[in-house]
């Protein structure tokens, strides 16, 4: 009929549950794009890992906190680092602290998986902390920035960091530099220090007995000594040499002369108490 309005059909509400999908996935998109922010800013906090490609820290985190804890004691803390280039340490220290800490350093990508999974499978069984998973790089990422304090907070921001440095460095410069920074008893840090110190010889003049008691010391360098050598120390070194005896990296020519003077250095003159026979935790 002419002049009569029609009503307008009433409009259908989108059901209960398709506005709740709505929500949710609202909800979702915010939550990731807030997770993506985090992740970002999170990893403009950490430091740039650009200039060690070509120069070695004047200094790490490991290094300041060990000056700050001195400074708390009332002690001097003189620190012998001398950073040097690869090809100035003796490749059987390099072969022997890889595999010691972390002999499958030039295959992965910063994280060493199988270690990992091992090392808690053995970790739950002891109900403690009886063996480290840490790779070199993690390793270095800790010397360098984060010092020895044990959270949840430092786990993650050394695993971004050994990230980064996997990112930004070749493997061999990464090696150089843990060999460059690590600690090697009391003010001592890196390979050059470490050789003068306990051998009274350069990096690159390294036999293959002290290149393993070497790097048996690195878990725990500031417990190590090698006169004479406490039980823990001497069992790893003979390991480790045994380890290099096995990878070539001994010549068979060398392995009896190799094996008595590690007896030898493990067998020093006595001047140190010595730690408990029981190998010690990883330091930090």
């Amino acid at each position: 009929m002419a002049g009569v309005k029609r009503k307008a059909a009433p409009r259908r509400k989108a059901p209960r549950k398709g506005r709740l999908a709505l929500r949710i996935a609202a909800l979702g998109a915010l939550a990731i794009l807030v997770a993506v922010l985090l992740f970002w800013l999170f990893w403009r906090s950490l430091p740039d890992v650009a200039p060690l490609g070509t120069r070695a820290p004047a200094s790490t985190a490991l290094m300041e906190q060990r000056r700050a804890e001195a400074a708390r004691d009332g002690k001097a803390f003189r620190p012998d680092y001398r950073p040097v280039l690869l090809d100035r340490i003796s490749p059987r220290l390099v072969r022997a602290v890889i595999a010691s800490e972390d002999a499958s350093f030039f295959g992965h990508a910063g994280f060493d998986w199988d270690e990992i999974r091992n090392a808690a499978e053995q970790n739950w069984k002891a109900g403690r902390t009886v063996r480290g998973a840490s790779s070199i790089t993690q390793q270095l990422a800790k010397n360098l920035w984060l010092g020895t304090e044990r959270s949840y907070l430092r786990k993650l921001r050394e695993a971004f960091l050994a990230v980064k440095l996997e990112r930004s460095l070749p493997k061999k410069r990464i090696l150089t530099l843990y060999l460059d920074v690590a600690e090697w008893g009391d003010g001592v840090f890196g390979a050059e220090a470490a050789a003068h110190r306990w051998f009274g010889t350069g990096a690159r003049d390294l036999s293959a007995a002290q290149s393993a008691t070497l790097a048996a010391m690195l878990p725990a360098p500031r417990r190590a000594a090698v006169a004479p050598a406490p039980r823990w120390l001497a069992r790893r070194a003979r390991r480790i040499l045994s380890l290099m005896e096995s990878n070539g990296t001994v010549p068979a020519a060398e392995v009896a002369s190799s094996r008595v003077e590690l007896e030898l250095i493990l067998a020093a003159p006595a001047w140190w108490p010595g730690p408990p026979d029981e190998e010690p935790p990883e330091e930090g």
